[in-house]
């Protein structure tokens, strides 16, 4: 495809969803495709002023939408997913061709949006509180929970509509009014998705002005937009997902104006191989979890513990996998590693490939290729590094094809050295002992959110709550009870008696004069 029919089929794509072409060709915003590096599109940057617009706008959409009963709600996600569900295959290619990634996990991505809509159409009709025992006779305790009110939700390159759905499906059910902060790499897929929430909106029949208006924006921007949404004081909740630097930058603004957060930032995820694994398992799952989305998620494999006696065996058969890897254009079938997301995931991969050899580090793979082909596109080789020991280096997260593979002999020294890092996000135990899988899922196991057993880290379904600890940030988006981040809890006593008895039996009787 030259660069030529990537921006037409971009175009294209767009007014499918009911773009028009001058509102992504002529703004001051360029939009670039890390499949060949060329300008596809440039749309309008939004500026303080906007934001304070939109803000506004979504207090009065707030107001008009916390009223509307939590399953008619629902409603409007099912007809959200209706529309999915109708344009997947176009929003999918625009993922690809936005963020770079093959056209199978393009598709999934937007299949993970159908899913968690679909799961909050039925939590539409189960926000459930609960009745508490009163100790005080002719009491009842409730617990209700109620909207929260406009949710800040800034999302990562790397997963351009799933994370946005996962917040404002919830978000949506729970009565919010949403304002989505994109990542600067991939606005038009977040105008993709908005333009078809607001399709919904119009087939939602009844919605007021200020829902068509409010309910769903998308501020597009630098970092000081995000900047700026953290700090307002009317949005109660910013749901940020991206590097732990970000994630840094964001929370104690939030925090000084004893706002919420919900946080899902870095993940140098660990798999730990046991001699009993099972190793045709084991390799598929290597495969996908270090070579996927170009190393890019934020649950991508990036540290590899094998014990001593299946190493070598393990070792022999993973480079020959690597070796047959078809590495190139994401929208051509049978392609399974697209390019990374631009020069500076290059450099930062070469940097820390150089680190590697200069701690003795056995490095295989990882050159750039293509080229020649596309010289403003960044493709690379999946590395491996085979390092002595886990270094400062392998402690940070570099958001690239790189495994890091080291040797262990005993599986309680590989569980306390997975655990010794910042992040906390996911992690797996590849065996066939039960005590060896139950000791990893256990308190003195794995210290992270997501703990799997015979699969990689990579691949979550919406029906768990995603999210780690330490530097991950420590929230949790998509499924389980997540839904509670997004609504204010409501403790409730009601005397129906003629008493007034005090709780823990105090007594405080004032005589009549």
């Amino acid at each position: 495809m030259t660069t030529e029919a990537l921006s037409r089929e971009t175009g294209a794509l767009l007014a499918e969803f009911g773009i028009a072409r001058d509102r992504v060709s002529s703004g001051d915003f360029p939009v670039s495709s890390p499949i060949d590096g060329s300008r596809i599109a440039a749309v309008q940057r939004d500026d303080q002023a906007d934001l304070e617009r939109m803000i506004a706008a979504a207090e009065r959409a707030f107001v008009a939408w916390r009223s509307v009963p939590a399953p008619r709600r629902g409603e409007l996600v099912r007809l959200f997913a209706e529309e999915l569900r109708h344009h997947k295959q176009a929003l999918g290619r625009l993922v690809s061709i936005e963020a770079g990634k093959i056209l199978e996990e393009g598709q999934g991505e937007v299949q993970e949006m159908i899913d968690i809509c679909d799961f909050a159409v039925g939590l539409s009709r189960q926000l459930y509180g609960r009745v508490i025992a009163s100790e005080r006779p002719g009491h009842r305790v409730l617990e209700t929970w109620h909207p929260l009110g406009p949710v800040g939700i800034i999302t990562a390159f790397n997963f351009p509509v799933a994370v946005w759905s996962w917040n404002a499906a919830i978000a949506l059910v729970c009565g919010d009014s949403l304002i989505w902060k994109p990542s600067d790499k991939t606005p038009l897929c977040a105008l993709a998705c908005n333009a078809l929430l607001a399709r919904a909106i119009d087939r939602f029949g009844g919605a007021l002005e200020d829902l068509r208006r409010g309910l769903s924006q998308v501020a597009i921007g630098g970092p000081e937009l995000g900047q700026a949404l953290a700090a307002d004081r009317r949005v109660p909740l910013v749901s940020a997902t991206g590097s732990t630097r970000m994630g840094g930058r964001v929370a104690p603004v939030v925090a000084q104006r004893f706002g919420r957060t919900n946080l899902e930032l870095g993940g140098n995820n660990g798999m730990i191989l046991t001699p009993s694994a099972d190793l045709d398992l084991a390799l598929r799952a290597i495969l996908f979890a270090a070579v996927g989305t170009a190393g890019q998620r934020c649950t991508s494999l990036r540290r590899l513990f094998v014990h001593d006696s299946i190493a070598d065996t393990l070792l022999a058969r993973l480079q020959r996998a690597y070796g047959d890897v078809k590495i190139g254009n994401p929208l051509e079938p049978g392609t399974l590693v697209g390019p990374l997301i631009g020069e500076g995931a290059f450099a930062a991969m070469q940097q820390a490939l150089a680190e590697a050899r200069a701690e003795n580090g056995e490095v295989f793979g990882g050159e750039r290729v293509l080229a020649e082909r596309w010289p403003a596109a960044y493709y690379v080789g999946p590395a491996l590094a085979l390092m002595p020991a886990q270094s400062a280096l392998v402690q940070r997260e570099t958001f690239a094809t790189i495994l890091y593979v080291m040797r262990y002999r005993d599986l309680a020294d590989a569980i306390a050295t997975h655990n010794a890092v910042p992040q906390g996000l996911a992690s797996s135990i590849f065996t066939t002992d039960l005590r060896e899988a139950e000791l990893f899922t256990a308190a003195e196991g794995s210290d992270c959110g997501i703990v799997n057993v015979n699969i990689g880290p990579s691949g979550a379904e919406i029906g768990g709550a995603f999210g780690g600890e330490k530097e991950t940030g420590g929230g949790r988006e998509a499924g389980s009870d997540s839904w509670k981040a997004y609504m204010r809890r409501m403790t409730t006593t009601i005397n129906y008696s003629r008493d007034l008895p005090l709780s823990q039996g105090i007594r405080f009787a004032v005589e009549a004069s």
